[in-house]
């Protein structure tokens, strides 16, 4: 099975918030620090926010935190969330499949999906940043911007 690229941004994006003790990175910063483009951080920013995952104030003295919610929130939900309800193969698309009545294999694919979740469900943000996680996530910086002529 393989994630959605939001999924696995989502995914770094609460790892590096779960170790920024005391600072409140920008989205940009986070974005840098996970080497991905700043749009797509913001649009996963956006959806951890409205999941309650994390805080984001804008201005002075803003920036994202990772709520207490967001520490302790499973693995598996938050992959569940965003990979969403679709089953591993689509039989039903524009092309049905011709087997689809007396299939077998969208069940175990189902099966195995949601063995896949069940088995990220035990873990939290807190638990997949221990070490040697988290003392890796502190050493990433952000970029210096460029000088301005």
């Amino acid at each position: 099975m393989r994630l959605m690229r939001s999924t696995d941004l989502a995914l770094r994006t609460l790892m590096r918030l779960a170790v920024a003790s005391g600072t409140a990175p920008t989205t940009r910063e986070v974005a840098a620090d996970v080497a991905v483009p700043y749009t797509h951080a913001a649009k996963v920013v956006a959806e951890l926010q409205k999941m309650g995952l994390l805080e984001a104030r804008r201005g002075r003295g803003g920036g994202l935190r990772l709520t207490e919610a967001g520490r302790r929130a499973s693995v598996g939900a938050v992959v569940r969330s965003f990979e969403g309800d679709g089953d591993v193969v689509d039989c039903e698309g524009s092309t049905p499949c011709p087997l689809a009545g007396a299939c077998r294999l969208r069940g175990a694919l189902r099966a195995a999906q949601e063995a896949f979740y069940a088995s990220l469900d035990p873990l939290t943000v807190a638990d997949i940043v221990a070490s040697p996680t988290g003392p890796l996530l502190l050493n990433l910086t952000t970029r210096p911007e460029p000088p301005q002529p």
